[in-house]
């Protein structure tokens, strides 16, 4: 490896082998390229909408702001508390209309 003072090593070419890309990666990477990923990205905000998943989210949001003082709450500090909260909260019927949608790209995608 080549360093200097000003910058970290820069690898050299036969540093890192090349690894075979995951299966999830490619799955991801045929998701993007198709422009489903973005399909299913729209079908999941507008379902966790209409549930009203976004407005209970958005109130405890606001609940732990107030609870904490408006001024002592950062952007970190909401995703570390409500991330699980909001995770466990996605109704069945959502996650299972998204997964039946991946299972059918799939199976289109003949991956």
């Amino acid at each position: 490896m080549r360093g200097s003072v000003n910058r970290p090593p820069t690898p050299e070419i036969d540093d890192e082998p090349q690894k075979e890309p995951t299966l999830q990666e490619i799955i991801n990477i045929k998701l993007i390229e198709s422009g489903e990923k973005e399909k299913l990205m729209d079908l999941l905000r507008e379902r966790l909408i209409e549930c009203g998943w976004r407005d209970e989210m958005k109130a405890l949001c606001r609940s732990y702001a107030r609870k904490k003082g408006r001024n002592n709450v950062t952007v970190d500090d909401l995703i570390h508390v409500i991330t699980p909260k909001g995770r466990a909260t996605v109704p069945d019927s959502v996650k299972a209309e998204l997964l039946q949608r991946i299972r059918a790209f799939l199976t289109s995608a003949a991956l």
